[in-house]
């Protein structure tokens, strides 16, 4: 082994709404806050976490499309996917109105992909 998994990073041109967006999605608390607007929400400071970087000249990337492509998503596993979409779309998420019958697809406030998903 080389190292341990410390974080995945979002950039974004707002940290603090998107922080404050995950934070209440998965129960995490702010673990870190720099005055350069850098963000990391986690369980615990010891474990990895989201962080969350500010851009100056932030592009969303685009889903579905290539344009401005993804990379990466959260899959973020919940009980009842009616209630959870409920819940997300009060906090600014926005339904791609697709998915199957165990996940669904939406976009966070500042357009980064993400999925409900129940098993």
């Amino acid at each position: 082994m080389i190292g341990t998994w410390h974080a995945v990073v979002f950039d974004c041109e707002d940290t603090e709404s998107l922080a404050a967006f995950y934070e209440e999605i998965l129960g995490m608390v702010r673990v870190q806050h720099d005055d350069d607007g850098w963000i990391t929400i986690g369980d615990a400071p010891d474990r990895p976490a989201i962080a969350f970087q500010r851009v100056d000249v932030y592009v969303p990337p685009e889903w579905p499309g290539h344009l401005h492509p993804q990379q990466a998503h959260l899959d973020i596993r919940v009980a009842d996917l009616d209630l959870a979409e409920e819940q997300v779309l009060k906090l600014g998420a926005t339904s791609m109105n697709t998915g199957g019958q165990n996940y669904r697809v939406y976009l966070d406030p500042q357009r980064h992909p993400f999925c409900l998903v129940a098993w």
